[in-house]
């Protein structure tokens, strides 16, 4: 199977050596995503708002992939506070409810920056049919 790695642009995954998301055959993995912007800063104040962000960029990464967000398989929510859990779930919920992948939310601690409220990841097959 043929491997693609894409990156984000991100310097850190230069510095490190990571790359924003995996495509292996048919199967697209992004790993945990917040909701910083291009100029560094974060996106947004709330969970809700962090999410969004961060579920908008998974859109067009996939988009990069060949995939579309029908071919979400599994989206695991890292939080640092269940209180936010809602929120998050509602982001959640614009844009998979018909699709009802996996969804797993767990609380951490913190995260890369205090203003960073929310860390998602999710995996996806190309092709997939729901039924």
């Amino acid at each position: 199977m043929e491997r693609t790695n894409y990156s984000s642009g991100a310097p850190l995954e230069e510095i490190a050596g990571y790359s924003r998301m995996v495509k292996v055959g048919d199967h697209v993995y992004i790993g945990g995503t917040t909701a910083v912007q291009s100029d560094g800063s974060v996106c947004g104040e709330t969970p809700n708002e962090q999410a969004r962000f961060i579920f908008e960029k998974f859109t067009d990464l996939l988009k990069q992939a060949g995939a579309q967000v029908q071919d979400v398989i599994k989206v695991k929510a890292y939080i640092t506070d269940m209180g936010f859990a809602k929120e998050v779930a509602d982001a959640y919920s614009e844009i998979f409810k018909s699709v009802r992948p996996l969804f797993t939310m767990v609380e951490t601690p913190k995260l890369n920056r205090p203003a960073q409220k929310v860390e998602i990841e999710i995996e996806a097959v190309i092709g997939c049919e729901i039924s």
